[in-house]
């Protein structure tokens, strides 16, 4: 399966989601940004909290990271309604700026156990190419996360990632 999503307005916003494997997922992305850059927005609290946002009303809370081989990762996402969505996991190797893999586990297990991901970050003439493989427990699993709706989410995410170093670049020019 390869579907690609494409956000009006961007040149660099094209989204694609293959499943190279019965149960993994992958998602690829290139963002017009130095991969340092991109790497710290996906390992810094601070930064974090400034894109990885849901849809509708969804907000990044808690951002607890411990960046180091056996460091744990704790998210929580509180709703404008009160609702919140939590996600525990453990880095299992990081190489800056690079690749990270990392396993998550959300509160509320919809995924059916378990996930590995592995984000890698690729320079390509001072634009990041990133890749984020997500390996599920079971083929059931990976095709219920699918079905969520979580690559639109993903697009939307990315969309906000894109937009948000677009702004520490801006900042960063202003600044010098």
């Amino acid at each position: 399966m390869v579907s690609t999503i494409t956000l009006p307005g961007s040149t660099v916003a094209t989204l694609t989601v293959t499943t190279p494997s019965d149960r993994e997922v992958q998602i690829t992305r290139i963002f017009d940004a130095p991969r340092p850059m991109v790497f710290d927005c996906w390992t810094v609290p601070e930064l974090l909290k400034g894109w990885l946002h849901g849809p509708d009303g969804w907000r990044l809370a808690v951002c607890e990271i411990d960046l180091r081989v056996g460091g744990a990762t704790r998210y929580v996402w509180q709703h404008r309604d009160g609702r919140s969505m939590g996600m525990s996991g453990a880095y299992r190797e990081i190489v800056r700026p690079s690749r990270i893999v990392a396993s998550e586990l959300f509160d509320e297990d919809w995924t059916g156990g378990e996930t590995v991901g592995t984000v890698t970050f690729a320079e390509q003439t001072g634009k990041t190419l990133l890749t984020q493989t997500v390996l599920y427990a079971s083929q059931a699993a990976r095709d219920g996360a699918l079905g969520t709706g979580m690559t639109s989410g993903m697009a939307e995410s990315y969309a906000q990632l894109d937009s948000y170093l677009a702004s520490l670049q801006d900042a960063a020019k202003g600044a010098a």
